[in-house]
């Protein structure tokens, strides 16, 4: 399942709407991050590319909104991570720098780079790269 978190009942709901309105199902919970919609991973490329367009605008409109709201939370953006016990972990960034990631990487893309970086952190291998990338072609076999 891919997941998209959310800090704002009206953006998720907006995101939702336009999940069903191509016909992908979503799975809703909160958790203490926020608010995530999940959705299956396996979707048709273009699917996935209309999604992952809305939650940009989305994203975009919800930081907007949080530079414009009083607090210390104008100053954060977050994405999702897995971590190795398959909990959900938030990272977060400082919006131009979220920004940035997301004007060259896809969500899925972002999500997967933190939860691998997660799982070093948490799991260190004490090998030499070139081990550690024969064991995984060995093991894609």
């Amino acid at each position: 399942m891919m997941e998209y978190i959310f800090f704002d009942a009206t953006l998720r709901d907006s995101f939702v709407e336009q999940a069903k309105a191509l016909g992908v199902p979503c799975k809703l919970q909160e958790d203490n991050m926020g608010m995530v919609v999940a959705v299956p991973d396996d979707l048709a490329d273009e699917l996935m590319d209309a999604l992952e367009n809305h939650y940009e605008e989305l994203q975009d409109e919800q930081s907007r909104m949080m530079a414009e709201s009083e607090g210390g939370f104008n100053s954060l953006a977050g994405f999702s991570v897995v971590l190795p016990d398959g909990k959900m972990g938030m990272v977060p960034l400082q919006p131009d720098i979220a920004n940035r990631l997301l004007s060259t990487f896809s969500i899925e893309e972002i999500q997967s780079l933190f939860s691998a970086v997660a799982r070093i952190a948490i799991e260190p291998k004490e090998k030499h790269l070139c081990q550690i990338l024969r064991e995984e072609a060995k093991t894609k076999r």
